[in-house]
Order: C-alpha cells, then sequence, then structure tokens
C-alpha cells in the first residue's frame, strides 16, 4: 500500500510542477516579461502532457489526480493566459497602471478574464462528461492557453492589428465560448497507425508543420483554427 501511495506521489508532483510553472507564468506576465510569462505556460503543458502519460504508465490513475490536474489546470491554462491578454491590452492602450486609467479602459483590460472563468467552466464540465474520452467537447484549455503564450514572440510592427485593443478583447471572448461550446472536437489519440482511422490527424499534423515552417511563433494561433475548421468538416463529412 504504501509502495502504490509513493508511485501516485510522482504523476501528482508533476502535475502539482504544471501549477507552479502558472504561478511563475503570471508573476512574469504582471512585470511585464510576457516572453517568459509564454514560456512557463509551454513548461506547464509538457507537465500536463507528462502527468497523465506517467500515472497511465504507473497504473495510479485516481481521483485525486484527476481534481489536481483540473485545478492546475485553472492556474496555467485559465488564469495565466487571460493575465497576459490583459496586459496585451493595458499595453496596446498605453496604461502604466490602472489606478491612472479611464472607467472604460479598465473595462477594457479586464474584460480577457472572462476566459479564466470560462475555462473553469470547462473543466468542470470536461471532469463530468463522460463524452469525452476519444473526443473534446468545445476546445481544450491548453490550446486556448497555447494561442496566448506564443503572441508575445509575433513582431508587433509585421502583424500589428493583432494587438490592437478590440482584437484582442475579441479573441478573448472567441476563444472563450469555444471552451465551453458544444462542438465536438477530435483527439490526438492514436489507437493504429492506419490512413483510413487517422486521416483527420494526419492532415492536421500536415498543415501544421507548413504552417510551422512558413510562420513561426504566429503558426500557433493559426494551428488552432486549423484544428477547429478541420473538427466541424469532419463532423459534417461523418454526419453524411
Amino acid at each position: 500500500m504504501q509502495g502504490k501511495s509513493a508511485l501516485s506521489a510522482t504523476p501528482n508532483t508533476i502535475t502539482l510542477l504544471n501549477a507552479i510553472s502558472g504561478c511563475i507564468s503570471i508573476t512574469f506576465a504582471f512585470e511585464g516579461n510576457l516572453k517568459l510569462a509564454g514560456i512557463f505556460i509551454l513548461i506547464a503543458a509538457v507537465f500536463d502532457f507528462f502527468d497523465g502519460m506517467v500515472a497511465r504508465l504507473l497504473h495510479v490513475s485516481s481521483n485525486i489526480g484527476k481534481e489536481l490536474d483540473s485545478l492546475s489546470d485553472a492556474i496555467s491554462f485559465g488564469v495565466a493566459p487571460s493575465v497576459i491578454a490583459s496586459i496585451l491590452v493595458r499595453n496596446a492602450l498605453g496604461i502604466n497602471k490602472l489606478g491612472n486609467a479611464e472607467p472604460l479602459q479598465i473595462v477594457a483590460c479586464l474584460l480577457p478574464f472572462i476566459m479564466a472563468a470560462l475555462s473553469n467552466l470547462r473543466l468542470a464540465k470536461f471532469n463530468l462528461d463522460e463524452r469525452q474520452t476519444d473526443k473534446f467537447i468545445g476546445l481544450p484549455t491548453p490550446a486556448n492557453a497555447m494561442v496566448w503564450a506564443s503572441l508575445p514572440f509575433v513582431d508587433a510592427n509585421n502583424f500589428a492589428f493583432a494587438f490592437k485593443p478590440e482584437v484582442i478583447i475579441t479573441l478573448s471572448f472567441v476563444l472563450g465560448i469555444l471552451l465551453v461550446v458544444e462542438l465536438p472536437l477530435f483527439a490526438m489519440k492514436v489507437k493504429t497507425l492506419s490512413w483510413s482511422a487517422n486521416k483527420i490527424r494526419y492532415i492536421f499534423l500536415a498543415i501544421s508543420i507548413v504552417l510551422i515552417a512558413c510562420f513561426k511563433m504566429i503558426s500557433i494561433p493559426l494551428i488552432i483554427l486549423t484544428y477547429v475548421l478541420l473538427s466541424i468538416a469532419n463532423n459534417l463529412f461523418s454526419k453524411q
């Protein structure tokens, strides 16, 4: 029994490293270092990937691990990207401190936190939704977080339109809605390597590689958009 407890502590520790990475991301974001904030979201995503893998390998999946995973994701993929989005709005408006801003400007800076709320809702639904074993219903929180982690690395001079406050706020609302909408999205779980069973995944991977090669960091929002559009197309063809 003690041996199993020790084994179960391993994936839980990795999950907590996810939470710590999210906290560090938030700290750097408030310090104005959005690139490091984005990097620590990416690090959190790595921990989020490996905790479940380690739990399955050790056969120690547990309810507490499931709850820890959601709580950690709420920090790293809910609050942290919302803070980055909020600060991007603040920077676009030229605000140094919210206390010195106009009321409407303060509201604009706080609107992106709708993503944090909807991320929590999405995570709570995921824990209770038995349909999401081989697919997702709504955009996964890590996918949303990847968009915001990538934006600080985008050249604002070449993509100035993407950093306008209205664009950032609109993007936060659109992605927030995608988190909780009843939209089936394919998962990247592969049970067989056959083309017929995985063609949507292979097409997605091929497009993603081309986008990364052509657009570097700006490719991440494009990849997420491709993921959503391919899922919609896949749903339509499946019904037919």
